[in-house]
């Protein structure tokens, strides 16, 4: 199993933080736990194009989590001219609906597609491409999960559980994902809850939300729907996770001697590896092994 930090960031715009997105490879499936703006860029930088990607797991459809699956599907369509299968994407309620909003006969990308599939300047380049007959529309897999559902292929085991964010307005959702190399789990967004805890237990990688410095929230229903710094520390310990993972960074936290400050107060409550996440970053199962000094 790999894990690819893709997207660490925020709404905020940002060259150096893409929006929430994260990558797990699992014996030739790829994985992708949201895919959120620049999401799609982080994948390409990391070697993996749309049409490798098999799975699709969105926690909630805030923006920032899933904005870039237009490009996803599209593109996973386009260059794949008929020949792969239909991507498989799992989500909250309301999922199915923004999949026929953007790719159905009346969605924002029907015009698009209905002379992608229809215009001789795009079917001669879909034939020429290796595509055969009459192309077919996109049509994802989408399946809407229920808080407690488990995803299961001869792979790996997903199970779905709902955490503390922005209800009733969006379901938000944690994974985590059994494999036999290890467990990966997922916040997406949360604040502390019991939920989370669960999920994590004994988890070797926590990709977690941590959205600002304990101590400075912007009241109650702020930190309950979201992660302090000290709060999740807490949670890597009572949950025993080995590889603990700051993702979704606000600029209150990305400045040089703040990011220092968090690990070592992290580091007074937790015991396990702690990663500040940065786009781009590979996260191990195991304990981090420094590099050979030559």
């Amino acid at each position: 199993m790999k894990i690819t930090l893709l997207g660490t960031g925020t709404p905020t715009p940002s060259l150096k933080r893409m929006s929430s997105g994260y990558m797990v490879e699992v014996d030739g499936d790829v994985i992708l736990f949201d895919h959120g703006p620049g999401a799609h860029h982080r994948m390409l930088e990391a070697g993996k194009k749309a049409t490798d990607v098999t799975h699709v797991f969105f926690s909630h459809l805030h923006y920032d989590h899933c904005l870039d699956y237009g490009r996803l599907v599209l593109t996973h369509w386009d260059q794949g001219v008929g020949k792969l299968p239909e991507l498989q994407v799992y989500g909250p309620p309301f999922t199915a609906k923004m999949t026929d909003l953007l790719f159905g006969a009346d969605g924002i990308w029907g015009p698009d597609l209905k002379a992608r599939t229809e215009h001789p300047l795009s079917t001669v380049i879909y034939n020429a491409r290796g595509g055969d007959g009459q192309r077919a529309k996109p049509k994802p897999k989408v399946s809407e999960l229920k808080s407690g559902d488990v995803v299961e292929t001869n792979k790996w085991k997903l199970t779905c559980a709902s955490v503390r964010h922005v209800q009733p307005f969006l379901h938000s959702y944690g994974y985590r994902l059994e494999t036999d190399a290890g467990v990966f789990v997922y916040s997406g967004d949360t604040g502390p809850c019991k939920a989370i805890e669960k999920l994590a237990d004994g988890a070797d990688v926590l990709v977690n939300m941590c959205h600002y410095l304990s101590g400075t929230e912007l009241g109650k229903e702020f930190a309950e729907g979201c992660m302090g710094h000290l709060e999740l520390a807490d949670l890597g310990a009572t949950a025993n996770v080995k590889n603990l993972v700051i993702s979704h960074v606000t600029e209150q936290m990305d400045k040089p001697g703040v990011r220092e400050r968090i690990l070592r107060d992290m580091g007074e409550r937790y015991s396990g590896n702690l990663f500040f996440g940065e786009d781009g970053m590979v996260i191990p199962l195991g304990d981090p092994l420094p590099a050979k000094l030559d």
